[in-house]
């Protein structure tokens, strides 16, 4: 009987040993014993956790499923093995927190099916990818599957034998780990949002087993010795040449965001690629603490959650230029995971429980519990995202977004102009463009990509052709296009090379907020400056947007300038030549997609049109010239799988010789009721917009309202410094001012 009781308590004791070993990755035995004993404290906690048992019990009783692979995104294998991946990491949580050991022979019985079907073929038969996956037909899903997995498979560590790990260990993780790194250097070796996938999911498997190499080799690239090929891939990045050392997931926090926490692939990929850079982390701070991994730059991880935070509109949907799908937000499962690790390794911010609350769940860790204990006790203030700029680059010199807000009538408006990098094989060329918004709607809309995310039926979920004939192109965004040819000749190598240069952002006066920017290499021998303006004024009943697109070129030269508006077009004070039969604006370069559906020539002076959206008018005032034309093009040309939205879009076109300058106004006005059948405001308050001057030293544009009030604004082309005094005489009437540009509001003789 003694024998008996000691022999139990070893094997208590050496149960306590193993479960202070395991799980320490993203739970840990610590964290685990709060969620039990105060888990229940927190109904949003409980919530949660209530939600994911419900759905992992009922995937559970369908059985296990390890398909032979052979889908692409969309199709069957290819999402039952990503079903497989997410409910893994899930019932390790649930095994971990409710000690149900069924969840724990789930767990194993299904990875000891992974093993035996690993090593039965090469890889995926989809040759449509750079580096083909195993159990997907893009290495990238795998590494996302390793990712999760690791994760359940750290949950269940102690609690199967010894000879059952090193099974696993050898017939399948290891291996695995080594297919996405030694044997696909081309897409571990970089700095992308693959390869910051296949970093954390080699590293995080290497943690879980206690194998430093591949830890090593996770935080710091494959050594050159290792690399077997030095070919450049065609989705943007680059394999590491001899010598070079820029790769590895320390590379990938130090090269892919800006000091500022900007990711220069965009919002849309930077809301994917945050989870494996913060479940990483947190690996990394449990496991390796001296690392600091999370003080790392400054803490540049917390600083990249703000950033992805501030780049969304009032709903939280992320900002969809570069690559990306519209409505994506801070709803996301990758976006839970962010705020929970924000609060939790940041500074217990409690703006952050806004988002929370928003959210409605809590990540089910350390962190998500934190968090939901914390919105306990605080009082909860709504989240304020202000108008902010973010530059681009490792150093923050290689150009960067500008953002600005106001706030009137109850209504967000939000401008976002972008003259960032490139963004590699998930930017488009769309240098010196704008989006607008009004609260959750686009004024003017950014389109996108061309793709729908894992619906099978088209391509198979991955990016269609039109992304690269249409999405990318110049004219599919609001910025000039030059000779119906995209900036940069279309050339991916050639636009990374080159970015924007922020000339001013300033953000400090309520009511009246400048972005501006420049770019003088999209098109040869040419300079482009574009000056944004946000104008509040009790004159207008919203504040209005004025915009100054200056071009210097030599010789005569073709510009369109595209406006992506949405809704139904009501008045425009021009006449419009509508074609009975339609034809292609052009044959390359996004124009072959294009239908002209009418023309119409313009005369010189102020040209107006007014369009329809979600009960709200819109009017675009601006100046023309008598040798214009407008265009109104509908995409659908050359599309005949209907890939493409059937979306209006507005064309100013001019031909001209030397410089030039686009002036313009967005005005948002009025309502109409279809309840009360009521509009109210549906005319535009802009009577007039002038070009006063524009050469290398100064713009000056003036404007005039229906009820006679009239300003001029005045800024420098050439000094942004915020001491600078100007003096201008034009038309014989005198401006000064200090600073780089200035608002003068004639009406009352403020000069």
């Amino acid at each position: 009987m003694k024998a008996r009781i000691i022999i139990f308590i070893l094997s208590c004791f050496s149960a306590q040993f193993l479960m202070a070993q395991h799980p320490s990755l993203i739970l840990t035995k610590a964290g685990v014993e709060q969620m039990r004993r105060e888990g229940t404290k927190s109904p949003l906690f409980s919530a949660s956790l209530n939600e994911v048992q419900k759905e992992v019990d009922e995937y559970i009783a369908k059985g296990i499923k390890v398909p032979v692979p052979k889908d692409l995104a969309g199709g069957y294998t290819h999402e039952q093995h990503k079903s497989n991946f997410l409910m893994l990491q899930k019932a390790g949580v649930l095994f971990q927190v409710t000690g149900n050991e069924d969840y724990a022979r789930y767990i194993h019985e299904t990875l000891k099916a992974y093993a035996l079907l690993f090593p039965t073929f090469d890889r995926h038969p989809s040759e449509r990818s750079y580096a083909p996956g195993k159990f997907f037909w893009q290495c990238l899903n795998d590494a996302n599957w390793l990712v999760y997995v690791s994760q359940a498979y750290d949950c269940i560590y102690d609690w199967i034998s010894e000879e059952e790990r090193n099974a696993l260990n050898s017939m399948l993780f290891r291996p695995m780990a080594d297919f996405l790194s030694v044997e696909t250097p081309q897409f571990f070796n970089r700095i992308h949002n693959h390869s910051t996938w296949a970093n954390a999911a080699v590293g995080m498997i290497g943690l879980v087993m206690d194998d430093e190499k591949l830890v090593q080799r996770a935080l710091y690239g494959l050594k050159s010795s290792d690399l077997k090929s030095t070919q450049v891939d065609n989705d943007g990045g680059s394999i590491l040449q001899e010598g070079q050392e820029e790769a590895g997931f320390i590379a990938q926090i130090d090269f892919a965001f800006s000091p500022d926490g900007y990711f220069t692939e965009g919002p849309y990929y930077q809301r994917y690629a945050m989870y494996p850079f913060l479940i990483f982390a947190q690996a990394l701070a449990n496991k390796k603490p001296d690392l600091k991994i999370f003080e790392h730059r400054n803490g540049l991880l917390i600083k990249a959650v703000y950033a992805l935070l501030y780049q969304t509109n009032s709903e939280g949907e992320f900002f969809p230029f570069n690559d990306a799908q519209k409505g994506m937000s801070v709803y996301s499962r990758e976006l839970i995971t962010a705020v929970s690790t924000a609060f939790h390794y940041g500074h217990k911010d409690e703006a952050l429980l806004a988002i929370v609350v928003d959210q409605g769940k809590v990540s089910l860790d350390d962190a998500g519990l934190e968090a939901a204990l914390a919105l306990e006790k605080a009082n909860v203030k709504p989240f304020v995202k202000p108008s902010i700029m973010f530059t681009d680059g490792p150093n923050g010199d290689e150009g960067g977004i500008g953002i600005l807000r106001q706030y009137a009538n109850k209504d967000e408006l939000t401008l976002v102009m972008k003259y960032a990098k490139h963004g590699m094989g998930h930017g488009h060329f769309d240098q010196l463009s704008f989006l607008y918004y009004l609260n959750g709607d686009e004024i003017i809309q950014d389109y996108g990509a061309a793709r729908w995310v894992n619906i099978e039926q088209k391509s198979g979920g991955g990016y269609l052709n039109e992304n690269k004939t249409w999405a990318k192109q110049t004219v599919a965004h609001n910025t000039l296009v030059i000779n119906n040819a995209s900036q940069f000749g279309g050339n991916v190598t050639e636009a990374d090379k080159y970015h924007g240069e922020p000339y001013l952002f300033n953000a400090t006066d309520e009511n009246i907020k400048v972005v501006s920017a420049k770019n003088n290499q999209v098109y040869k021998n040419t300079g482009l400056h574009r000056s944004m303006v946000i104008i509040k004024h009790p004159s207008f009943e919203n504040p209005i947007l004025l915009d100054l697109f200056r071009v210097t070129a030599k010789g005569q030269n073709n510009y369109d300038l595209p406006l992506l508006y949405q809704g139904q077009l009501m008045k425009t004070s021009f006449d419009f030549e509508v074609h009975e039969s339609m034809e292609k604006l052009g044959n390359s370069d996004g124009y072959e997609h294009l239908w002209n559906e009418a023309e119409a020539k313009l005369t010189k002076g102020t040209s107006q049109m007014s369009w329809f959206s979600k009960n709200r008018f819109y009017t675009q005032s601006f100046v023309s010239t008598a040798k214009d034309k407008i265009i109104h093009a509908r995409l659908g040309a050359t599309d005949p799988e209907f890939n493409l939205r059937r979306d209006p879009i507005l064309i100013t076109r001019r031909t001209t010789t030397g410089n030039t300058l686009f002036a313009s106004i967005l005005e948002v006005h009025g309502a109409y009721s279809t309840v009360s059948e009521i509009a109210t405001n549906t005319y535009s308050q802009i009577q007039q917009l002038e070009i006063l001057r524009n050469d290398e030293q100064y713009s000056l544009v003036a404007f005039t309202h229906k009820n006679g009030g009239s300003w001029v604004f005045a800024i420098s082309n050439n000094d942004n410094a915020a001491e600078a005094k100007h003096e201008v005489v034009q038309n014989g009437e005198k401006f000064a001012w200090k600073g780089s540009f200035h608002l003068f509001d004639q009406s009352s003789n403020q000069k």
